[in-house]
Parts: C-alpha cells; structure tokens; sequence
C-alpha cells in the first residue's frame, strides 16, 4: 500500500519553485511506483560547433577512414570520441 501524497503547491515565481524543489523531495508529491517510461522520438540532442585544429596528415587519414566506412568523417569522428569517452 501506498502512502497518501501532498499536493504540489502553488508557486509564485520560479525562483520561489526553485528554492521550494531545493529543500523538499519529490517523493512526499508524486508515487514514483507508478511513473511510466515515455519516448520522445522527436527530442534532437542540441549541438555545438566548434573548431578543430589537425594536422592535414590526420585529417586525410580520417576522411580515408570514413570514405572507408561510407560515413561522413565528421560523424565517425563524433563516433570515435563517444566510444572513447565510454570507455574510459
């Protein structure tokens, strides 16, 4: 059996919603037992550009690999980095 939940209470602002989340628990709000997985199938992760400087030897060797893999080589590098950061 569950225990019963507080309501939510009204905020203000966000700042006060923001200092109330702080010192209280979601726990004494919602029943987490019956939270649901959703999916978002649309949610994009946002991006970054940024600039890499490589040696030109490197980044021949990367297109070459990527020509290898018929992938663009922007994306095998994103590849490489997420697999590496894995793995540490």
């Amino acid at each position: 059996m569950t225990k019963p939940t507080k309501p939510i209470p009204k905020f203000a602002s966000e700042a006060q919603e923001r200092a109330y989340w702080e010192t209280h628990d979601s726990t004494e709000h919602l029943d987490w037992s019956k939270a649901r997985k959703v999916t978002l199938p649309n949610l994009k992760p946002s991006t970054k550009t940024i600039s890499l400087r490589l040696p030109q030897h490197l980044l021949d060797s990367i297109k070459v690999a990527a020509n290898s893999r018929d992938v663009p080589y922007q994306s095998l590098i994103k590849v490489w980095l997420q697999e590496k950061l894995h793995s540490l």
